[in-house]
C-alpha cells in the first residue's frame, strides 16, 4: 500500500492550490480527479461564462456609434463563438495538465502523483481508488483534503433534459443562438447570462425574479443600474413573479407565472436555463461511513477549513459558503498550511468578487444594505465615473464609486464597490487594507498612475477625510460624502 502524507480529492481550483501547497512544504502529495483537472471553475464556470462576457463586450463596443467610427454587417455565428470560450478552456487546462506532468518528474522538496479516477474512504486515512481504466487501489494518508466542488442545483418540478430545459453545465451545446431564452434565477449567475445574451442581440431574454428587484444581496443602487442596462438590452424582467410550473412542448419550453395579485401568465420560448444555485459534489465519497458531519445547509462542515476528523480538511464549494474561485484557493493552499505550520485563522471580511454584468461590479467587504439590516453606523463617500479622466477618456462614463467605513475618527475600511469599466482593477488595495484593520489615510495618500480608474478610489478616500480635490457641493447628484446612523443620512462636509 502507498503512503502518502497528503490526498487531496478533486482537482478544481482549490484542489490543485492544496496539492501545490503541499509540494510547498516538501511533503508526498497524490492528487485524484475523476473527469478534468481545472474542475466547475474552468469548464463551466469563472473561465468560460467570463470569456462569454467578453466576446459579448466585444459585440457591444462594436456596435457603438459615439466613437467616430461605424460598424455594418456584423455576422455572429453561435458556434463558432463556443469553439473560441472551449479554446481559452483547453488553454488554461493544459497549462495545469503541464505543471502537473512536470512536477511528477522534477519535483524537488516533495513529489507528486496525479490519478485520473474516483476515490472514497475506507477509514480517515486509507482511500479506494476506481481508475478511469477500472483498476483499482488503496492507499494510505495522514491527511486528507476534500476537494470535489459543486455542480447547478436542479428542482424536482422542472424536467431538466441538458438540451433544452439546461444547466450552466449546457450552454455551450446549443448549435445556435436560441431565439429566446428564460433565465430563472436572478442572482450573479443569471443576471451575467442575461447580460451575456442580450449583449449578443440574437436572443430575446427574459429573466424570472422572485424578489421586488434583481440581486437582493447588492444595494439598490447598484441593482436599479444594471436592471436599467438589462432592460435597455431588451430584456424582460418578470418582477416578484413565482414560478408555477415549466415543461417542454414541442421542442420548446412552456412557463406559468403567478402573482402576489391574483394573475397568471403563460409564456413560450426557445431555451430555459436553470440557475438556482449549486449543490456540493461528495456523493459517493463514503464521508457517512467514517462520520463527517455535516451542517444545516447539508454542506461538510468546517471549522476554518478543518472537519470534525482532525486530518480531513473540506475546502472550495464542498462547505457551500462562498463560491468563488479565489475563495476556493485560498481555503486549499490553508488547509495544508494548518496540517504543516501554524497561520492564523482565515478571514473572509477582505474577500473580493466581480460580477460581469453591465456595466461589471466588482465588491469586497459588506455593503450599505447589510450595515443598515445589523443598525451598524458607517460613513460613505461616492464618486461618479463620469468625473473620472480615465473614464471620460475611454467614454465609459457609467458607473461609481462607493467606500464604505466606520463611524468614528479611525475610519476604517468596512467595504467598498466598484460599477463600471475596469471595476475589477480597483479593489485589491481595499481588501489588503481590510485585512490589515487599517483605516483610508494611506488610500488618500497613495500616488495613482495618471489617468487611471483607480483614482476614483483615492477621491473616495480623501473626500471622507474632508480635503478632496472634486468638492461634492459643486457636483450634486455625483459626489456624496455622509454618515449613516439608525438609517438616517447625515451630510459630512458642506462644501
Amino acid at each position: 500500500m502507498e503512503r502518502y502524507d497528503i490526498c487531496v480529492i478533486g482537482g478544481g481550483p482549490a484542489g490543485y492550490a492544496a496539492a501545490m501547497r503541499g509540494l510547498d512544504f516538501g511533503k508526498k502529495v497524490i492528487l485524484i480527479e475523476k473527469k478534468h483537472l481545472g474542475g466547475a471553475g474552468l469548464h463551466h464556470g469563472a473561465l468560460s461564462s467570463k470569456t462569454f462576457w467578453e466576446l459579448s463586450q466585444d459585440i457591444i463596443n462594436a456596435k457603438r456609434e459615439d466613437r467616430g467610427f461605424h460598424t455594418q454587417g456584423i455576422i455572429l455565428a453561435y458556434q463558432e463563438i463556443v469553439q473560441i470560450v472551449q479554446q481559452a478552456v483547453r488553454e488554461k487546462r493544459q497549462q495545469l495538465i503541464e505543471q502537473v506532468e512536470f512536477l511528477q518528474k522534477n519535483a524537488q522538496a516533495g513529489s507528486l502523483r496525479f490519478v485520473k479516477g474516483f476515490a472514497s474512504f475506507i477509514t480517515n486515512k486509507m482511500i479506494h481508488i476506481r481508475k478511469e481504466q477500472g483498476e483499482e487501489e488503496v492507499i494510505f494518508a495522514e491527511n486528507v483534503v476534500i476537494a470535489t466542488g459543486s455542480r447547478p442545483r436542479k428542482l424536482p418540478d422542472i424536467p431538466i433534459d441538458e438540451e433544452v430545459i439546461v444547466t450552466s453545465d449546457a450552454i455551450d451545446t446549443f448549435d445556435h443562438f436560441p431565439k429566446s431564452l428564460v433565465i430563472l434565477g436572478a442572482g450573479v449567475i443569471g443576471c451575467e447570462f442575461a447580460t451575456i445574451f442580450s449583449n449578443f442581440g440574437q436572443t430575446k431574454v427574459f429573466l424570472i425574479d422572485r424578489a421586488p428587484r434583481i440581486l437582493p444581496f447588492e444595494d439598490e443602487d447598484i441593482a436599479e443600474v444594471v436592471a436599467s442596462n438589462l432592460e435597455a438590452n431588451g430584456v424582460v424582467v418578470h418582477k416578484g413573479a413565482k414560478l408555477k410550473s415549466m415543461r417542454r412542448v414541442d421542442d420548446e419550453v412552456e412557463y406559468v407565472l403567478t402573482y402576489d395579485d391574483g394573475r397568471e401568465e403563460v409564456h413560450r420560448v426557445e431555451k430555459a436555463l436553470i440557475s438556482v444555485g449549486r449543490v456540493p459534489n461528495f456523493e459517493g465519497l463514503g464521508i457517512e461511513k467514517i462520520g463527517i458531519q455535516l451542517n444545516e445547509k447539508g454542506a461538510i462542515q468546517d471549522t476554518d477549513t478543518q472537519t470534525n476528523i482532525s486530518n480531513i480538511y473540506a475546502v472550495g464549494d464542498t462547505t457551500a459558503d462562498i463560491a468563488l474561485v479565489n475563495v476556493a484557493e485560498i481555503e486549499g493552499r490553508h488547509a495544508v498550511e494548518k496540517m504543516y505550520a501554524n497561520p492564523k485563522p482565515l478571514i473572509y471580511e477582505n474577500i473580493s468578487a466581480i460580477m460581469f454584468l453591465n456595466p461589471e461590479v466588482a465588491s469586497v467587504g459588506v455593503n450599505e444594505q447589510t450595515l443598515q439590516q445589523k443598525g451598524i453606523p458607517y460613513r460613505v463617500a461616492r464618486m461618479d465615473y463620469s468625473l473620472i479622466n480615465r473614464a471620460i477618456a475611454m467614454r465609459r462614463l457609467q458607473g461609481f464609486f462607493k467606500m464604505i467605513v466606520t463611524d468614528d475618527e479611525e475610519m476604517k475600511i468596512l467595504g467598498m464597490r466598484a460599477m463600471g469599466q475596469h471595476a475589477s482593477s480597483t479593489i485589491q488595495a481595499v481588501s489588503l487594507l481590510i485585512h490589515l484593520g487599517k483605516g483610508i489615510s494611506e488610500l488618500a495618500e497613495l500616488t495613482h498612475p495618471h489617468p487611471s480608474i483607480t483614482e476614483g478610489v483615492q477621491e473616495c478616500a480623501r473626500m471622507l477625510l474632508g480635503k478632496s480635490i472634486c468638492k461634492p457641493a459643486a457636483f450634486a447628484g455625483k459626489l456624496r460624502c455622509h454618515r449613516v446612523v439608525n438609517n438616517v443620512c447625515q451630510l459630512l462636509y458642506n462644501y
